[in-house]
């Protein structure tokens, strides 16, 4: 039999190193992973000057860049189609004033409001739900959840059915319903403090008792008002006009850095009413700060649009997981709600052919299964009741 081969001569005084893995191995593979991973890795920075420090998170950055490309791409693509299609440079170009003056009609005058309509409410309703997931760690509280929208919406009726403002516009009256509805959880959820158990059980309570108030108008209206407040109820962006669009931007140009700037202080709730107040943070006026907040964004963006379902609740757990962040973050929340309501907006013009659906309908379609998987985790995590 021949001799099995002799091991290849090593050079004296030579240590044995550990053996190197094949190239393609598992082991190779796990390498080359774990030199890619670090890339996205949070950092921790400071500042001299400025005295700053903090967290640089470069999977947020990415995610933010990347929701707001494709944002933007929807944005212009709404724009573009309709009995009138324009190609979407030329969308571009009509945007700034330039090209055809035909397009550049169609463009700013018939179509920029209804869009513009869809990204802001878009970005209140996801920050809105970021705010108020974040106030009461859990992935289920959102505007449309514990009462807000409905509280909203039934103020809004009740101006339509019954022919009294008082002088006051949809949105005023949207904003009154919803701060009242607000105010009202806050007020029965209170036992020495408001929990965010608390408020997510009261707010289910007071949004059927505002939805039933809803339904009763309706059913009082005649054919016309009850027809006029049934297509505001389930959201709509048919026939918007630039005061829609004019409210909600100064809302949110008030209201958006105020949800911003409170951010350091929603991510110490996170750790939980005792931990945020032993770090110096003043639980129950931040909550209750946090809680106007949501209030506003979500009731301009219902008096604008309606109250669009399942935006402020889904986005911002979609923008958690695309993030990677322990808690929804309210900016890239902002954007995947813009990013969402304008993707349904235009596949409810699109998808029925000679019918334009309300954005509504096709976020409560996409939407409801969302709720379904999120309420599937909550019983597997044990926290689901």
């Amino acid at each position: 039999m021949p001799a099995p081969p002799s091991p290849a001569p090593s050079s004296p005084g030579a240590p044995a190193g550990p053996a190197q893995p094949a190239a393609g191995s598992p082991t190779d593979s796990r390498k080359r992973s774990s030199s890619v991973r670090p890339v996205l890795r949070d950092r921790p920075f400071r500042l001299a000057v400025p005295p700053v420090s903090g967290m640089l998170r470069p999977r947020l950055l990415l995610t933010g860049v990347l929701v707001a490309v494709g944002t933007f791409t929807l944005f212009c693509w709404g724009l573009a189609v309709g009995d009138y299609p324009v190609t979407l440079p030329g969308v571009v170009k009509a945007l700034f004033g330039a090209g055809d003056p035909g397009t550049v009609i169609v463009v700013q005058d018939l179509r920029l409001p209804r869009a513009l309509t869809g990204l802001l409410v878009g970005v209140a309703f996801g920050v809105s739900g970021a705010v108020f997931q974040t106030m009461t760690r859990n992935a289920l509280a959102s505007p449309d959840m514990i009462g807000l929208t409905e509280g909203a919406g039934t103020a809004v009726v009740a101006a339509v059915v019954l022919g009294w403002t008082g002088g006051l516009g949809l949105s005023t009256l949207g904003l009154l319903g919803a701060l009242a509805t607000a105010l009202l959880v806050y007020a029965l959820a209170w036992k020495g403090g408001a929990t965010g158990y608390r408020i997510i059980l009261v707010g289910i309570g007071v949004s059927w008792i505002c939805t039933s108030a809803t339904d009763f108008l309706v059913a009082r209206g005649n054919r016309f008002e009850a027809e006029e407040a049934l297509g505001w109820l389930v959201g709509n962006l048919n026939g918007r006009t630039w005061g829609q669009v004019d409210a909600l931007a100064i809302a949110l140009a008030v209201l958006l850095p105020v949800a911003l700037g409170l951010g350091r202080w929603m991510r110490t709730l996170q750790l939980g009413d005792d931990v945020a107040a032993g770090l110096g943070t003043p639980v129950q006026p931040v909550r209750l700060a946090l809680l106007l907040t949501g209030v506003g964004l979500v009731a301009f963006g219902t008096a604008a649009a309606g109250p669009v379902a399942f935006v402020a609740l889904a986005c911002p757990q979609i923008a958690l997981r695309l993030a990677g962040t322990p808690a929804p973050p309210p900016l890239v929340s902002g954007l995947t709600g813009a990013f969402v309501v304008l993707g349904a907006d235009l596949l409810a013009r699109e998808a029925v052919p000679g019918t334009e659906l309300p954005v509504g309908i096709v976020t409560g379609a996409l939407g409801a299964p969302v709720l379904l998987w999120l309420l599937v985790r909550a019983n597997r995590a044990g926290s689901g009741g």
